[in-house]
């Protein structure tokens, strides 16, 4: 498995190092070709079907690693769909597009997909970095379950950014849905725990927890989500979610992001968020498929509604819009 890198800057030569490798072995392309991806616009469909404009041959290959390394797939997910849709001998454009759709979707695979919402109340915690969209996420959720019969109550434990809890409960007053928080400054695992005791006594049966979002990188940030979710544990059952937010346009930093909440608090699955019309997208393939992550949900919009299940065909159909 390659490693990827938190810092930026090494994250880019990483990827410019794996791309030159790859140009020097495969036969029939230039050693000097360009290794930094001009971030151009229009979509993925769109960067594809000018690379599939004319005859297929080599530099068809590079061009299409290119088109998928600027729509945040990832340098290791890009390379494995490039040689699978390769391995097929497509001859024109209208086969490519065929092979390369059901190679993205194959990627996705099986997984089931749906919210786990067990216990009385299930638990769905919520993480994720400040600005990825995480609160924001969490109410649109709060309405997704709302409007399938489900009683939801909320629980602010971001108790570290007052903003934090002051937007929960605008929302809660927005959508009728009630808000557990505490004192600035209090003990989050606290906060999490008086939600919980909150929502057995008023018989809500689904308790979804807002967490702190300070850099993924922090070690006192994952060592406190730990104890939310040990606290909200206690009784043997846990959390029935942790759920993941990642900013859709955050490009490869979103797979730092998901290593680091999944080797602190197991996250169960992640919701791409921002996925309007101008986010790539891409990670999307490059969490399932390097992480082994499922994608439960994508937020396409600000409105409480924005907030859809993931279905791959659909979301491949998406990216490939234009071609």
């Amino acid at each position: 498995m390659i490693p990827v890198l938190l810092g930026g800057a090494a994250l880019v030569l990483g990827a410019a190092g794996l791309i030159l490798m790859r140009l020097r072995r495969r036969p029939g392309v230039r050693r000097d070709a360009p290794t930094v991806v001009t971030r151009r616009q229009g979509g993925l469909g769109e960067r594809i079907a000018a690379v599939f404009g004319g005859s297929v041959g080599a530099e068809s290959w590079t061009a299409l690693e290119e088109a998928l390394l600027a729509a945040d797939v990832g340098v290791v997910t890009a390379f494995a769909l490039v040689d699978a849709t390769r391995a097929h001998g497509v001859k024109d454009a209208a086969d490519a597009r065929r092979v390369v759709r059901a190679e993205m979707v194959a990627a996705f695979g099986s997984t089931d997909r749906s919210l786990r919402l067990e216990g009385e109340p299930a638990v769905v915690v919520v993480v994720g970095v400040n600005g990825s969209g995480k609160t924001t996420t969490i109410a649109k959720l709060a309405a997704l379950l709302t409007a399938r019969g489900h009683r939801v109550l909320l629980g602010s434990a971001d108790t570290f950014r007052a903003a934090a809890a002051d937007q929960l409960r605008l929302w809660g007053e927005r959508l009728g849905v009630e808000v557990v928080s505490g004192s600035a400054g209090a003990d989050p695992a606290s906060v999490a725990h008086d939600a919980l005791a909150a929502a057995r006594a008023r018989g809500h049966g689904v308790l979804i927890v807002d967490t702190a979002g300070r850099l993924h990188d922090k070690r006192n940030l994952m060592d406190e989500l730990r104890k939310i979710v040990g606290v909200l544990g206690r009784d043997g059952t846990g959390p029935s979610e942790v759920l993941l937010v990642i900013d859709g346009t955050t490009g490869q930093n979103g797979l730092a992001q998901a290593r680091a909440f999944s080797a602190a608090v197991g996250v169960t699955g992640v919701v791409i968020a921002k996925l309007d019309g101008t986010a790539r997208g891409g990670i999307a393939l490059a969490v399932e498929r390097e992480l082994g992550l499922p994608i439960k949900l994508i937020g396409v919009g600000e409105d409480p509604g924005d907030l859809r299940d993931f279905v791959p065909g659909e979301f491949v159909d998406s990216l490939l819009e234009g071609w």
